[in-house]
């Protein structure tokens, strides 16, 4: 007999909703700059920059394009008519308050505004500015991020505290050993794991381990606290280009306590501000001038990364696109985003990698090299394929 083949691993179950069309939500206190970085990266004036708590009420949304020097690269291979790059969706949400789970400020609209993001940029303000009045009366980073974290755990916890309460109802007269009883039952002790880890270990949902069907019952609870989180610390021109503050160090140990592995970057809404209507050599002569580059591609990139999206390419001389997936996407879904048609009547797809491409020059070097695969429905996306699909009839 042939040896048993080895059980293929279980595909990781990822936090959140199981979709490529995702948004990312600037969240923060009131007056720490969300609004004038949402309209610095959109290029809008859509977000309501102003000297006082709640001067955005409903959230703004935009989309921003997300920079890519292998997309750039393509279009100057294929000189497409259409040119269409990743973008990454972006909402400015209202400030938080200290007793925003309660429903002080804005609060249970803010938090519903956050409830429907899928992933957070968190802002933190870190400079003086005695023009820019802040809702706690001094500049405190670090009390700002245990506002903001005590506020979303403590919403999470009302909300899993009633949907237990709910499960219990729906459940006393579980009494026999049906499969329904028994998954009644089992997703009664995983809701009782999620409140432990919000209430007694308080920490938030992303960073406990789960298990596949633990992360089924966590994403059907759409928690606050299961989102990814990039912390944006806003600092003063002069902190970032010198690239020191004294709170710099004090909000990255925070992290490292609180939620250890989650990105921190650095920039200045003043500087991006005034780069923001710069293009091209203008653009790159106001940097040199003032010591330092803009951050926002990096923001961007990194708020992309966060939802766990890769992207795909599709090239010609009539256009030249990237498509946004989550990683670990198969080729039929992948096809799909173009067209439902080109999920459901899949047949196969033609892939090459960009690296390939860009090493040997043309589609038909590539081919030559035989550095063209075809790959059926088992094959799992890799971020920079360029893909051609083939589809029945």
């Amino acid at each position: 007999m042939p040896p048993k083949k080895a059980a293929a691993p279980e595909k990781k179950a990822i936090l959140g909703r199981p979709s490529n069309n995702l948004k990312i939500g600037i969240v923060g206190l009131p007056n720490v700059g969300k609004s004038s970085f949402f309209n610095a990266l959109s290029k809008t004036d859509l977000g309501k920059a102003a000297n006082f708590p709640y001067a955005t009420i409903n959230p703004e949304e935009a989309r921003i394009m997300v920079p890519d020097a292998r997309f750039d690269w393509l279009c100057e291979l294929y000189k497409p008519a259409s040119k269409v790059p990743a973008a990454l969706t972006c909402i400015d949400i209202a400030g938080l308050t200290a007793g925003a789970s309660t429903g002080v400020g804005l609060g249970n609209a803010f938090l519903s505004h956050v409830r429907a993001v899928d992933g957070i940029f968190q802002v933190i303000r870190a400079f003086d500015d005695a023009e820019v009045t802040h809702v706690e009366g001094d500049v405190n980073p670090i009390r700002d991020m245990e506002i903001i974290h005590t506020e979303l755990r403590l919403k999470d916890i009302e909300w899993v505290e009633k949907a237990l309460e709910n499960l219990k109802k729906s459940s006393r007269a579980l009494g026999s050993n049906s499969l329904a009883d028994k998954a009644k039952k089992e997703e009664i002790a995983i809701t009782e794991r999620i409140l432990a880890v919000l209430k007694e270990e308080n920490r938030d949902v992303r960073k406990a381990e789960w298990t596949n069907k633990e992360i089924d019952v966590v994403n059907g609870l759409m928690l606050l606290t299961a989102k990814p989180v990039t912390y944006l610390v806003n600092l003063s021109e002069k902190d970032y280009v010198r690239k020191k503050n004294k709170w710099l160090p004090k909000i990255k140990a925070w992290i490292d306590e609180h939620n250890p592995g989650d990105l921190l970057i650095p920039f200045s809404v003043a500087l991006e501000e005034r780069l923001a209507p710069l293009e091209g050599q203008e653009k790159k002569e106001e940097e040199e001038k003032a010591g330092a580059v803009s951050a926002l591609p990096k923001i961007i990139t990194a708020g992309y990364a966060s939802l766990d999206l890769i992207r795909y390419f599709t090239c010609g001389p009539d256009e030249v696109r990237a498509w946004t997936i989550r990683n670990g996407t198969k080729a039929p879904q992948a096809a799909g985003v173009i067209h439902s048609d080109f999920e459901n009547k899949f047949v196969c797809g033609e892939i090459m990698s960009y690296d390939d491409l860009k090493e040997h020059g043309s589609e038909a070097a590539v081919k030559a090299a035989g550095k063209v695969r075809q790959q059926g429905k088992p094959y799992v996306m890799v971020d920079g394929d360029i893909a051609y699909w083939k589809a029945g009839q």
